[in-house]
């Protein structure tokens, strides 16, 4: 008996942006497996009859590894359960959802991918910096702040990301800002060229910080900036108008 795996993106906090078909599939759900990113106020609506399984990273420690993420789904889909794999934003921006995809369909299950209101656009758009703009920003640039630790070297080009005239929008940078910063100033980059740092996007506790690639770090740090958070680096950061800059 083979049951069925979702991939769910929540969007970027609030039961506002999570979908219809996101809530219809979660409400299904025989297994949620799911982390602190979704936030409280979707986390408290889960069902109650479900099996639900925390695979949170709280103060760097992983609940769970990604292998035993993976096999849980993998064994719980097998045993016939309809089985939900809860993520903040969308799966498949820097989400491993690929990953949970391609190990899935080796085992020949069956999965459905419900799409996210990505954190990366909506969070700076609700403080209201665009990342698009006809005079600032004709392009967005999405990349990771925490590349996979296993990796050799960085597949993050920053010559060339030093030398875009758009928006970067930076998610899970917070703990590497302090080298973002000084990789992308090392090649090039205007040291003027604002910096806007959303804490807990769209929750009440919301918080930003703003300054400059040369200031942005001291900061962050004398704010106490703590993930997670989307960074957003480029002209349009002009169009902030203090909103949430307090707190």
């Amino acid at each position: 008996m083979i049951g069925k795996a979702y991939l769910v993106g929540s969007g970027p906090g609030g039961l506002g942006l999570l979908t219809l078909r996101a809530r219809e599939v979660i409400d299904s759900a025989d297994v949620v497996l799911y982390d602190q990113l979704p936030g409280e106020e979707i986390l408290s609506t889960l069902p109650r009859d479900a099996e639900l399984i925390d695979c949170g990273k709280y103060g760097g420690n992983h609940t769970l590894k990604q292998h035993e993420i993976e096999a849980l789904m993998v064994e719980r889909v097998k045993a016939g359960k309809v089985v939900v794999r809860l993520k903040g934003g969308d799966p498949f921006l820097f989400g491993r959802g690929g990953e949970e995809i391609e190990v899935l369909r080796e085992h020949g299950i069956s999965v459905e991918v419900v799409p996210g209101v990505t954190s990366a656009i909506a969070v700076p758009e609700m403080v209201g910096i665009p990342v698009t703009h006809r005079r600032y920003a004709s392009e967005v640039t999405f990349i990771t702040g925490h590349e996979d630790p296993t990796k050799p070297e960085s597949a993050l080009d920053w010559e060339v990301l030093s030398r875009l005239k758009g928006t970067l929008v930076i998610l899970m940078g917070v703990k590497n800002l302090p080298a973002i910063a000084a990789a992308l100033a090392a090649h090039g980059k205007d040291p003027a060229t604002p910096v806007a740092i959303i804490e807990r996007g769209l929750r009440p506790d919301q918080r930003v910080t703003v300054g400059t690639l040369a200031d942005i770090v001291e900061a962050a740090r004398a704010r106490g900036v703590r993930p997670p958070a989307v960074i957003v680096i480029g002209g349009v950061v002009n169009l902030y108008d203090g909103e949430g800059l307090s707190g």
